[in-house]
């Protein structure tokens, strides 16, 4: 057995692809701080009664379990940062106004979640607590979109949605729940003739409504069309979607009727955001007001979550700058000159002695000499 290999779907992270993912995590979390979200860093395992909280079922399946040593108690690894956020909200601070978190680290994924996917995604949020209007949501969206935009990826665009239209139609249709999760899968595939079966012995005016769903996707228009397709009973939801289109008009933003995604955890506007070369969203967000009361306080709440890895994996490469190798012997002078350099920005590797025509290895393309007394810095020529 080779013991250098890595468990399935489980990789390194190499110096390159890990010196931009740190500087776009630095990017990222710069840009949520200015706008006033806190960071906060929390624990890797926690007791799967609080890891799982409030989170539904989907997460139970993606999470690692096992035996704490200390306690006999199940703790698990956290497959997802945000309930982890919540509690702290909720639990912890006790804010009574407006509470803005921010988040980085890993989590790990008992299956990968697509195909190349990693099952050790890093992920990085900001979710806002204790606002239920939709002014929430469109901060939340256009912060999304600003974070987006610092990473120079292609063709962004966020597609919105609204889980409280979703189930309107549904109680209106008088669905069991077993038959409403059919029937979320249905919408999220966007299968028409399982649908049109499916619903067939379901009541009008729902029947029609739930079968225009996955057809009301586009622009600004779908809401107009849906004013007319869909029922009055959901006019609060489509209120709230017109807003955000008119607060964020100018930004990417599209809209998608049928897509429900975490239906089970969210509780109103949702929305996915995509780039050129990925078929997967590379942000995932959306109100989730009701997770907060299993730590007794059902706080207002609606945030987002990326995978970090990937955004890495899909914005351009920036080219790398290269170091400056400084010579063997050490002396004060050159550890005076090898710290201005540093302070200005630069990279300065030291040499060690017996290592001639190996240094480009290490990211150097130029050294620092001594010419007449004078420090100067050329290129560094290895054969």
């Amino acid at each position: 057995m080779m013991r250098w290999i890595l468990p399935e779907a489980i990789e390194d992270i190499l110096p390159l692809e890990a010196r931009q993912l740190e500087a776009l995590r630095r990017r990222l979390l710069d840009a949520f701080t200015s706008h006033g979200y806190e960071f906060v860093v929390p624990p890797l395992l926690e007791y799967v009664e609080s890891l799982l909280t409030g989170s539904g079922r989907d997460l139970d399946l993606r999470t690692f379990k096992l035996v704490d040593q200390l306690s006999g108690r199940t703790m698990g690894v956290r497959a997802d940062i945000t309930p982890q956020v919540a509690r702290i909200d909720a639990h912890l601070l006790g804010r009574k106004g407006v509470t803005r978190l921010s988040y980085c680290g890993s989590v790990l994924h008992t299956l990968p979640a697509g195909f190349n996917a990693s099952r050790e995604p890093m992920q990085i949020g900001a979710e806002l607590y204790g606002h239920s209007g939709v002014e929430a949501d469109i901060e939340i969206v256009r912060l999304l979109a600003d974070a987006l935009a610092l990473t120079g990826l292609n063709k962004l665009r966020i597609d919105v949605g609204h889980v409280g239209l979703f189930r309107t139609l549904t109680a209106a249709a008088g669905l069991d729940v077993e038959a409403e999760e059919e029937l979320f899968a249905l919408l999220q595939a966007k299968d028409l003739p399982s649908l049109q079966i499916k619903l067939a012995a379901t009541p009008e005016p729902a029947r029609s409504a739930l079968l225009a769903l996955p057809n009301l996707y586009g622009g600004r228009d779908v809401l107009i069309r849906a004013r007319q397709i869909l029922p009055a009973s959901v006019s609060p939801q489509l209120d709230d979607l017109e807003r955000l289109a008119d607060s964020l008009a100018g930004l990417p933003i599209s809209f998608d009727l049928a897509d429900l995604r975490g239906y089970h955890y969210h509780s109103g506007i949702v929305f996915a955001a995509y780039c050129d070369g990925s078929a997967a969203a590379v942000a995932l967000g959306g109100r989730y007001d009701k997770v907060g009361q299993a730590w007794g306080r059902g706080r207002p709440a609606t945030g987002f979550s990326i995978d970090l890895r990937e955004l890495v994996r899909l914005a351009p490469k920036a080219k790398a700058s290269g170091a400056i190798l400084a010579p063997w012997p050490e002396d004060d002078r050159l550890h005076a000159e090898v710290s201005k350099l540093r302070v200005a920005g630069e990279i300065v590797v030291m040499a060690l002695p017996g290592h001639e025509g190996t240094w480009s290895e290490t990211g150097c393309d130029r050294k620092l000499s001594l010419r007449d007394g004078q420090w100067i810095i050329e290129a560094l020529e290895e054969n």
